[in-house]
């Protein structure tokens, strides 16, 4: 088809505003997907995002629509993420596109991921076509979030249209806007091929599968294709597009999207980010990729059998191609044997992939409580960064300890900026500024959304910053944030030790103001989670090697006198003299089994608290 004709874009909101319903309407309507077919979501195709009701992984779907002027358009879509960890999915689809969606909620407004999403849109030069979604909803206010994205964004009010993706209310508007509003790519399909690789899975048969935007130049199916970071030859099984299956065909041109089979089996041949062009045209320059996504929460995994070890590293590895934000790298534990430790960008990417890892492979996995990476400057000016408590050096080397800081914006009804404040300040964070969304005279007093900037550490954000927001804001706040950088601070590891034992997976490093309490609550948690033994089994707190707390899980008695019927008393006293020097040597030699509970016991600690 004719560039002019082609209009490539993605749906960008803040979580469960609407884009996978939306997404549904434009495929029903364009007729992509028979009515027999159609589905809820039809393009979260994963269990997880349909159980979960919230898009992990973005899709993408080829549909013809004829505009009202008669004239036939490829629209390419991909549906992106909404959470904060997903992010770098919306990232790399944003590339791929010349426009984008922005979907707001017509009773909720603009939200803290809505700007974040805008602010990456903008950065790559896209069109927005505003959508103020669910205008049905009986507490919608449709022109109050009109105002707001004219005031804070910029649109003018003829640019936005109302919508309502579940009742299919717009619909028709869209598809227009988007064939008038939308440009189509730029690109020369007579010069030598680049395509972008923007997203990939494995197959079993077909190896792996990129998607790619072809940028300049053809890809046909009998053709020798190269990767130029990676320097692999290839001739494709397969060439398609998602309609939204994946659907063969015999070429792509520059300024479409699909998918090459690549047969490759080596999943780290083939990576995100990298550029396809034909076997005799490997010298020219590829296109700007995709800045690694860098981690910002780690935590070790380790197979619940060890047997498995094998198999996990072989999971990680295909997963890691479809999820190009997961990183990895061995690692062992005293206490748990082989295992990985992995990076990711948040807790519910940490969670998605665990039981993706359980599911999808098979896999009974113990995971540690996740943290954040420190930088670690020594006194010999050696820099280190340490991503696990344990690797800490002895603190006599160390000059500096420096932590990962987060920007974060919060948005909040007026009347809840006094919980905020008490929230964030309680965290160790600091103020930047303060705007409010719309004038207080527009809305009932307390009701004026407030936009909150602040500087806070990421390990203070890390766990439950989320569920207090929520909490303190009658679940009214949002929230958003960025990697501000490493700043130094005064940072201790408490270690915890089990009979006796350093349990290396169960260190954490806090700050020294917060180390007695939090050491004394991790102790007192670890003390109802540990199974009783036959012997007192003492848990202990310790900062190098002063215990700074500690509780004593008290032992099992076994009843030895059950069969002592009366008789001398000696007899009694043999057993029990014998039942103490057995428990003495059982304290020894035995080993004390710690559970999965145990592990996850630091994130427990604010709640404790």
């Amino acid at each position: 088809m004719n560039q002019e004709f082609i209009r490539n874009f993605c749906i960008i909101a803040h979580i469960d505003h609407g884009k996978s319903t939306l997404a549904d309407r434009l495929l029903e309507s364009t007729g992509a997907v028979e009515q027999r077919e159609m589905s809820a979501q039809l393009l979260d195709s994963m269990d997880l995002e349909r159980e979960r009701g919230i898009t992990i992984k973005a899709a993408a779907a080829r549909m013809l629509y004829h505009s009202n002027d008669g004239q036939q358009y490829q629209y390419n879509l991909i549906d992106t993420p909404g959470h904060v960890d997903f992010s770098y999915e919306v990232s790399r689809s944003l590339a791929a596109c010349e426009g984008a969606l922005l979907v707001v909620d017509a009773s909720q407004g603009i939200e803290a991921q809505t700007l974040a999403n805008v602010y990456l849109a903008l950065n790559e030069n896209l069109t927005l076509l505003p959508i103020v979604n669910k205008v049905d909803l009986p507490h919608a206010e449709p022109e109050r979030v009109a105002k707001e994205l004219e005031r804070v964004v910029g649109f003018s009010r003829e640019e936005v249209i109302f919508a309502s993706a579940k009742d299919g209310i717009g619909t028709d508007m869209i598809l227009e806007a988007i064939a008038s509003r939308i440009p189509p790519p730029v690109g020369d399909s007579g010069s030598a091929l680049k395509a972008l690789i923007f997203d990939s899975k494995y197959d079993s048969y077909k190896g792996v599968v990129a998607h790619v935007r072809v940028v300049d130049g053809k890809v046909s199916s009998n053709s020798e294709l190269h990767l130029m970071q990676t320097k692999t030859s290839f001739e494709p099984i397969e060439i398609g597009v998602f309609s939204p299956d994946m659907k063969p065909l015999p070429d792509l041109v520059a300024g479409e999207v699909g998918y090459i089979a690549t047969g490759l089996k080596d999943v780290a041949d083939c990576g995100v980010g990298d550029t396809i062009t034909s076997a005799g045209d490997s010298l020219g320059d590829p296109l700007p990729g995709y800045r690694d996504a860098k981690p910002m929460v780690f935590a070790g995994l380790y197979p619940t059998d060890s047997d498995q070890y094998q198999d996990l590293r072989e999971a990680l590895e295909r997963l890691s191609l479809n999820d190009a934000s997961l990183v990895y790298e061995p690692e062992s534990s005293d206490a748990l044997g082989f295992g990985f430790r992995c990076g990711f960008l948040g807790l519910l990417h940490l969670e998605i992939v665990v039981e993706r890892l359980e599911r999808e492979y098979g896999l009974g996995l113990l995971t540690t409580a996740p943290g954040v990476g420190y930088e670690v400057v020594l006194t010999d000016g050696q820099d280190l960064f340490v991503e696990n408590p344990s690797n800490l050096p002895n603190p006599s080397t160390i000059d500096e300890i420096r932590e990962p800081w987060a920007s974060i914006d919060v948005i909040t009804p007026s009347r809840s900026i006094g919980q905020v404040m008490e929230l964030t300040t309680s965290r160790r964070g600091k103020f930047l500024r303060m705007e409010y969304l719309e004038p207080e005279s527009d809305v009932s007093p307390g009701e004026a959304r407030v936009l909150l900037q602040y500087e806070i550490p990421m390990g203070e954000i890390l766990v439950d910053f989320y569920d207090h927001l929520k909490g303190s804001t009658s679940g009214y706040a949002s929230l958003d944030y960025q990697p501000a950088g490493y700043r130094a601070a005064e940072l201790v590891r408490v270690d915890i030790l089990v009979n006796g034992q350093a349990v290396d997976a169960l260190s954490i490093i806090t700050h020294r103001a917060n180390a007695n309490r939090e050491g004394r609550l991790l102790v007192t948690r670890l003390r109802e989670l540990i199974p009783r033994q036959l012997f007192d089994v003492p848990v202990q707190a310790a900062i190098g090697g002063k215990i700074i707390a500690r509780e004593t899980i008290r032992a099992l008695r076994k009843n030895v006198l059950a069969k002592c019927y009366g008789g001398d008393i000696t007899r009694k006293r043999k057993l029990l003299a014998r039942q103490a020097e057995g428990k003495k040597r059982m304290k020894l030699v035995g080993s004390v089994e710690i559970p999965q509970e145990a592990f996850m016991a630091v994130l427990q600690l604010r709640s404790e608290e």
